[in-house]
């Protein structure tokens, strides 16, 4: 795979001012994982009604307190590959849990971006 240029990367080069409407199914089917549909429902109005923020890969991935996937991982390759391609990833939707940060939508974009530099600013919606 041929390497990104981390010194020409921008928040504004890699990544979609705002999230694309199929996250917000996405981030629902998830979320209804972790509570009750109705509450998951709830969530994802209040994130769709949120102001996109900007938050570094590394500090999300911290939050998040999951594993930072493979590069190998299908779906984080088929994510640095888009970004070689110039075509822009959707920014990520997070909810605060009680304890960590759940990644509603987002997970392999986020590894994605850790991979490209892990100070690179991510566009997300936070609820």
């Amino acid at each position: 795979m041929k390497t990104v240029k981390k010194n020409n990367l921008t928040k504004d080069s890699i990544w979609l001012k705002e999230p694309e409407s199929h996250d917000f199914p996405a981030a629902q089917d998830y979320l209804e994982l972790l509570f009750k549909p109705s509450d998951a429902q709830k969530m994802v109005e209040k994130l769709k009604a949120a102001p996109t923020i900007i938050k570094k890969s590394k500090d999300i991935l911290r939050a998040s307190k999951l594993t930072l996937l493979p590069q190998t991982n299908i779906h984080v390759k088929e994510n640095l590959k888009k970004v070689e391609k110039n075509k822009k990833l959707s920014p990520i939707l997070l909810v605060r849990g009680e304890h960590e940060l759940i990644i509603a939508d987002g997970y392999h974009r986020l590894c994605c971006s850790y991979y490209l530099t892990e100070d690179l600013e991510v566009p997300c919606r936070l609820i």
